[in-house]
């Protein structure tokens, strides 16, 4: 089960979590997050569990932890959809195309002339 912890100080390394982890059962994989640039700590990391009861027995005694001065949040890591995965169909909006529809011209008794405002709208008065 892949862990995502959140919350974790600039100074937290990947053998410290490794370490503290490794106490509530096997694990398989720790990534700290690092920052391409500067390379240091994103605040966040993953850590991969094969064992679910151990990995939840993890979430519950780590959530809340205070490491390096940080209350840590520990909690199971949403599976991310990766591009290859979707399909042409999903990428692309579908867009409904309107069909040209013809109105029918409006029918008046004058329509070569304009009406005239003062007896479509009455005298205005300041």
């Amino acid at each position: 089960m892949k862990l995502l912890v959140r919350n974790l100080a600039k100074a937290t390394t990947e053998e410290k979590l490794l370490t503290l982890f490794k106490e509530h059962g096997n694990v398989q994989s720790c990534n700290l997050v690092l920052d391409k640039d500067t390379g240091s700590s994103k605040g966040f990391a993953f850590v991969e569990m094969p064992k679910v009861g151990e990995a939840k027995a993890a979430i519950k005694q780590l959530n809340g932890y205070k490491l390096a001065g940080n209350l840590i949040r520990v909690k199971k890591a949403e599976a991310k959809k990766d591009a290859e995965e979707t399909t042409e169909a999903e990428a692309k909006p579908i867009i409904k195309e309107k069909k040209a529809t013809k109105k029918a011209p409006v029918k008046t008794e004058e329509t070569s002339e304009m009406a005239d405002p003062a007896v479509v709208w009455g005298k205005v008065e300041d």
